[in-house]
């Protein structure tokens, strides 16, 4: 690690008080030499593939409104080349927050309440990454600003040195080039598709190691077992993803969320919407990062930092609300 990164690591720690899913898979047609009568056949067979396989009619464009309102959880579609690729959460209802015997809970983990939400809607799989970013750049938004990938390299790894000002104008961009409103997850959204139906510590169970997630794993977290650390961010795609098909959502880079930071969940929000009152010279930061420990990797660890920070550590992911 740089002396930049380094620096930048200490400030931070010093502000701080089973079933997967294939991540893609290619098809390809090679041309038929077959007489014009028998083309047929290729049509049938490329329409075929598109019911199968709707991510691949949905790939690069903007979701028509008809085609929209039939997707289905799991369902993957992207809508510029450069966009980030989304995948369908189901509605449905959880308990936001930890139990109170959960090791090491913070008190505004609570209290725990059950949040439903009504509609299905579309999360980015990965964290917004670098590619992603420079496109923004690249086509006249994100204020033209070039953050540092603290040497580590830029492309498929997430995007850093972003903070949650910097967040608001990517999604406003990519909202003006799809002509669809992306944003950036509620607080409970972001619980919600980390858990994805599970109640324990991490989505995989009471325990984490270093072949989940990206952390430091100098202080192991109940009984997990002992590892080193990575010291850097990994590519968005590396580990597996969890039951509903998103990466990373423990570790690697912490990502900003839409709501203002409150200490504790008394008058949150029930129904999954962002929670715009409280302290709003901060915004909530979920799910850790590559420096550390994993307890800061926990479904329901949640901390608040101010908008303008930036740091190699946070990035963020977007969300899309879906017609229905």
């Amino acid at each position: 690690m740089n002396a930049a990164a380094t620096n930048e690591s200490v400030a931070w720690e010093e502000n701080m008080s089973g079933f997967t899913i294939p991540r893609e898979t290619s098809f390809s047609i090679h041309p038929f030499r077959f007489a014009s009568s028998r083309l047929v056949v290729v049509a049938i067979f490329a329409s075929v593939l598109t019911m199968v396989f709707p991510a691949i009619a949905l790939a690069q464009e903007p979701v028509a409104v008809g085609v929209e309102s039939n997707l289905k959880p799991k369902d993957v579609f992207k809508e510029c080349e450069k966009c980030p690729e989304m995948i369908v959460v189901p509605p449905g209802e959880f308990n936001m927050g930890s139990p109170e015997n959960e090791l090491d809970r913070n008190k505004n983990e609570g209290p725990q309440h059950t949040v439903k939400f009504a509609h299905q809607f579309a999360v980015g799989r990965f964290a917004v990454t670098f590619a992603e970013w420079d496109a923004c750049v690249g086509g006249g938004g994100c204020n033209d600003f070039t953050p540092s990938d603290s040497g580590w390299g830029r492309e498929n790894r997430p995007v850093i040195h972003v903070s949650w000002d910097d967040a608001q104008a990517y999604v406003a961009w990519l909202s003006k080039k799809t002509s669809k409103t992306y944003r950036l997850l509620t607080e409970a959204e972001r619980e919600y598709v980390t858990r994805a139906g599970t109640a324990t510590p991490f989505w995989f169970g009471d325990t984490i190691s270093l072949e989940q997630a990206n952390f430091d794993d100098k202080h192991p977290y109940n009984n997990s077992p002992p590892g080193g650390r990575r010291g850097k961010t990994e590519p968005v795609d590396s580990f597996a993803p969890n039951p509903w098909g998103l990466y990373q959502v423990h570790g690697n880079v912490w990502n900003w969320v839409e709501d203002c930071f409150n200490d504790s969940y008394v008058g949150a929000p029930s129904d999954g919407s962002a929670w715009t009152s409280g302290d709003c010279g901060k915004h909530v930061l979920r799910g850790g990062a590559w420096i550390d420990q994993p307890r800061f990797l926990r479904s329901a660890f949640r901390l608040g930092d101010v908008t303008s920070r930036r740091y190699n550590l946070q990035g963020f992911r977007v969300a899309r609300s879906l017609n229905f």
